[in-house]
């Protein structure tokens, strides 16, 4: 979903009283980044992007903003290997493609992914929801 910008600053903002977040410059900054299309981030594109618009918001206010974001619902955090994390600024229920090598994640639609029976959860727990990452390789041209 593309904004202007009044419209994407003004949504950004009750998005983050919504979910009893103080709208901060630095916080606005970032949701601003994140929310203006359903996209998948690092903290390291979100501070790139950042530093491109002349913002000198710090690499540790960066992460954990992202952090509480995606601990109030904001955002969905996915591991893409070993070292890094990417913010998911779509928290509807869906599936991923993740293309090796780059890391790179593309959304798949849940309709498109089906299961036949999905184990009981261990005693004691319920099962909220079942997330796919179907990893690629993209073929040489």
């Amino acid at each position: 979903m593309e904004y202007g910008h009044s419209n994407l600053r003004s949504d950004v903002a009750a998005r983050l009283r919504a979910c009893r977040i103080t709208p901060t410059a630095q916080r606005m900054q970032v949701g601003e980044v994140l929310f203006a299309a359903r996209q998948h981030l690092t903290a390291e594109e979100v501070l790139r992007r950042l530093r491109t618009k002349g913002s000198r918001v710090s690499k540790a206010t960066v992460y954990n903003t992202l952090n509480l974001f995606a601990e109030r619902g904001l955002l969905k955090s996915l591991q893409v290997d070993a070292q890094r994390s990417a913010f998911d600024s779509n928290t509807e229920p869906h599936h991923h493609f993740q293309v090796e090598g780059s890391g790179e994640l593309i959304d798949v639609d849940p309709g498109e992914v089906e299961f036949a029976k999905l184990p009981e959860g261990p005693p004691g727990t319920e099962v909220l929801g079942v997330e796919v990452v179907i990893r690629v390789r993209r073929l040489p041209s």
